[in-house]
Order: structure tokens, then sequence, then C-alpha cells
């Protein structure tokens, strides 16, 4: 299947969840995401806003903010994201997406740990995003080190057999969905 068709296929599957059952999802997901992420409490960690058809991370912000651990969100900065301080000031970049309302913003080497989205992954941890390579192009510095930790959050039904894979996709360490955790 074509990239940009599989691309389509996956977000309209995780589109067509019932909202009972993402609810539900979303806080299975963060219980697992407590199993397997090492956060402490000097750890700033980024997150993501729930976007089209995204699983919803709201219930791991909440057990972060538990912990009194910094939380950032990615913006858009060109073709990079950096990051900032969630807060209660929010804009719309340029697809619409909320993001905080500061000047203050981190780089990817800041952060301990980042919880991405995606569209599609497969057992190896490779990720299909939205097509537009922020995370890769933030990212690329990650082929050379292990620092910060990368997670991607998803559906069950977002996996696929396997994704080809090109020289700038940046591996995660592990893709976590409600049922299963994919190291």
């Amino acid at each position: 299947m074509q990239m940009k068709t599989l691309r389509q296929t996956l977000r309209q599957q995780r589109l067509d969840i019932e909202p009972r059952e993402r609810e539900r999802f979303a806080k299975i997901l963060a219980s697992q995401v407590k199993m397997v992420a090492k956060i402490e409490y000097r750890h700033k960690v980024a997150l993501y806003l729930e976007n089209d058809g995204e699983i919803d991370p709201k219930h791991i912000e909440k057990w972060l903010k538990l912990q009194k651990i910094e939380i950032f969100l990615p913006v858009l900065v060109g073709k990079l994201l950096k990051f900032a301080k969630i807060g209660d000031k929010f804009k719309k970049n340029r697809f619409g997406i909320k993001e905080p309302d500061t000047s203050v913003l981190l780089n990817a080497e800041q952060m301990d740990v980042i919880f991405m989205p995606l569209v599609g992954f497969d057992q190896n941890k490779n990720r299909i995003g939205m097509g537009g390579g922020f995370y890769d192009r933030t990212l690329a510095f990650r082929q050379k080190q292990t620092h910060p930790k990368l997670y991607g959050l998803a559906f069950d039904c977002q996996q696929v057999d396997a994704i080809e894979t090109r020289a700038w996709d940046v591996p995660l360490d592990a893709v976590i969905t409600p049922t299963t955790i994919y190291r």
C-alpha cells in the first residue's frame, strides 16, 4: 500500500474509535506509561495535545502533574519543533493545532522524555507520522545518542506489519498502546 493511502487509512481507523472507547483507552494508556517510562522529579517531559483522533495523553498529563514533573508541548518553529512549558494561554499554529503562547522555548535536547503521537507503527518501533517530518528533523541528533527517551503513543489499531524506513527516520525507544508495550 502506498504511504499516503496507508496514512489515510490509519487516520480514519483511529477517528472511527467511539468516544467512550477513546476515554477508556486513554486511561489504560496512562497505566501502561507508568510501567515503562522512568520519569523522575527533575525531568522535563514533552507531551502533545490530542488532535485528529490521536490517543489522548490527558491522563498521563494528570499523573505527571501529581508527580510535580515539568510538562512541555511541541511548538512549530519553521520546519522544526521546539518545546514550551504547558500553561494557560494557547494559540493555534499554521495547522490549527493549539500550542502554548510563550516565547520561552527549549530544544528537544533539553527534554528528558518525549511522548509523541503517531499515525502508524510496527513492532520494531518504527513510526509513521502525519507526513511533515517535524519530529524526524527535530530529533535527527538522536541517531547518535540515546537522550531524550522517545515514546510513541497509539491505539492498537494503528499497528502495521512493517514500515519501510528511510535514513532520516528516528526510531522510538518504545511504542505504548493500551494493550502492549513494544520495547
